[in-house]
């Protein structure tokens, strides 16, 4: 194989297609409400309403993506190639979900839920930046920009529950 050929396998390796890319971001969102909503009875009372909240606003995300999905004028676009994000890898690992336990600590369960949504956050921007002006582009700028909000909020409730001897 020369040099060519090589590069060019490696730049559609770099690409993938709208659908693909849709398809793992609602596996993502999915798996992360399942997560919460089977931690809700396993976490303390103390951050109980936020792991409430994380799963209510991936059911919200999830609910976004398979509306995307469904509407009749998406299908051209949902066909078309996009970078893959440099984030894709980190994004895609979060649907491996960790065990926590039965009495999962405060902190770690935090400390998981920061690193979702940055995961997300990084993700959703870089698809943002790839891909034409529409819904689509509209959807990941929406999404990116929550995420980065959940992450904020996120940080000031884990430093306050750590630094407070929350945990």
């Amino acid at each position: 194989m020369n040099e060519g050929q090589s590069s060019g396998r490696d730049r559609l390796q770099s690409k993938k297609s709208l659908s693909e890319i849709l398809e793992v971001a609602i596996e993502f969102e999915r798996t992360a409400r399942d997560f919460y909503t089977a931690l809700i009875p396993k976490v303390s009372k103390q951050i109980r309403y936020l792991v409430e909240e994380l799963a209510d606003e991936e059911q919200r995300h999830f609910d976004l993506f398979n509306e995307l999905r469904s509407r009749p004028d998406i299908g051209q676009h949902i066909q078309a190639m996009v970078e893959t994000p440099a984030s894709d890898k980190r994004f895609s690992d979060c649907i491996h979900l960790p065990e926590l336990g039965d009495k999962p600590d405060d902190q770690a369960v935090l400390q998981y839920a920061l690193g979702r949504e940055h995961a997300a956050m990084e993700q959703y921007h870089a698809l943002a930046k790839s891909t034409e002006p529409g819904p689509i582009r509209d959807l990941f700028l929406f999404l990116a920009n929550e995420e980065t909000l959940h992450k904020n909020q996120l940080e000031k409730i884990y430093y306050e529950t750590i630094h407070s001897g929350g945990v």
